[in-house]
């Protein structure tokens, strides 16, 4: 995450630059954090953007609403879990609430304004296309679902162009939208409860892939890893497939989930030792994913916390090139800041060899 200030100016200096171009009839196809330089510190610059259409006239209504909600779509990825004023906002704008970005503009102008606490925030992500792709189909996010509970996904989606990205982000999506739909009131409920109701809301992400993936005929799916704390002292981790969940406690990482994958059924039945399914030739089948079949089976893993501890989601892009060895050590060595832990955890599968994209997200239980 960003600062709420930068984050803010950010937006309204995007908000000009979307203007500026729907009066001079230019819409966007798609919109991402590729598209903007920051320049010394504080000019946004709009970079090689993906153009729709250019029109003779001004741009039309509604393809200046769908830019619009680009923006606030992808606003929401640099703002702190903790926010929730500013993810608000950001997610109407996200769903089609405002019209132009004047509108938008107005609405951040009154945040500006409200001069909103700047939390310090207890979880950073990052992701990264890594060396060897074009395409980037991993995807996460996080939303605070009421006081006490904060919901944290990773996917790494499966399809190629079109289909991959695709399913990540409406597993994420769909997985924060229910979660939220069916929690931000549930506050003092028992943790059966809680664990039932994030069962169904990731059953139903599955699904909806599932039905999207009938829908256009192709094969797309995703593997998915999440954690819901609670009060920053108890979590479920829940995951399908092979993106990981870690805890890191007393400087040690443990594996909290288990890989749904044909090397990991072999090693657990002892035919294969865990040095070897690293590089064995079939290390990339998977037994279960989300949005291939429906009602897949999820593993939900219960976590007391404890200060200090550390929970770290990641896609197979970060444990298939780095040793847990390393991955502790570098954990270990930015124990209190997040975001360059995610940094140097990128660059050490780049320097594994970078073959797949690679996506880490890291929640802090403050001392």
């Amino acid at each position: 995450p960003l600062p709420v200030q930068q984050v803010l100016d950010m937006g309204q200096r995007a908000t000009g630059i979307l203007a500026y171009l729907h009066h001079h009839g230019v819409t966007l196809r798609n919109l991402g954090a590729t598209n903007f330089l920051i320049q010394d510190g504080e000019r946004v610059v709009l970079y090689d953007p993906d153009i729709r259409e250019v029109h003779e006239e001004k741009a039309p209504d509604d393809e200046r609403k769908s830019d619009v909600a680009l923006l606030g779509q992808l606003l929401q990825r640099f703002v702190p879990v903790e926010a929730e004023a500013l993810t608000e906002v950001l997610r109407q704008c996200a769903s089609g609430a405002f019209e132009t970005p004047f509108a938008f503009g107005r609405a951040l102008e009154d945040l500006i304004r409200a001069n909103l606490a700047e939390p310090s925030p207890i979880a950073a992500g990052m992701t990264d296309v890594g060396l060897a792709r074009t395409l980037n189909e991993d995807n996460w996010g996080w939303r605070r679902l009421s006081d006490d509970m904060d919901l944290y996904v990773v996917a790494d989606g499966m399809g190629g162009h079109d289909s991959g990205e695709v399913a990540s982000q409406m597993a994420v999506e769909t997985l924060c939208d229910e979660a939220f739909r069916s929690l931000n009131e549930e506050c003092g409920v028992s943790h059966e409860r809680v664990e039932a109701t994030f069962d169904a809301s990731f059953q139903a992400g599955n699904n909806g892939i599932k039905e999207h993936s009938e829908h256009l005929g192709n094969d797309m799916g995703t593997t998915m890893v999440a954690a819901l704390v609670i009060d920053r002292k108890y979590a479920f981790v829940a995951n399908v497939g092979d993106s990981r969940g870690y805890l890191v406690r007393g400087e040690m990482l443990h594996q909290i989930t288990r890989d749904h994958s044909l090397v990991a059924k072999m090693v657990e039945q002892g035919r294969i030792t865990e040095e070897e399914a690293r590089v064995h030739p079939h290390s990339n089948i998977l037994l279960r994913t989300v949005g291939t079949d429906y009602d897949v089976d999820i593993d939900i893993f219960n976590v007391d916390l404890a200060p200090g501890d550390r929970i770290l989601l990641c896609s197979d892009g970060l444990w298939g090139e780095v040793e847990d060895a390393e991955i502790e050590s570098i954990m270990n060595h930015f124990p209190n800041d997040h975001r360059s832990a995610c940094r140097e955890l990128v660059r050490a599968a780049h320097h594994g060899g970078g073959k797949d994209n690679v996506t880490v997200l890291i929640i802090g239980i403050p001392e």
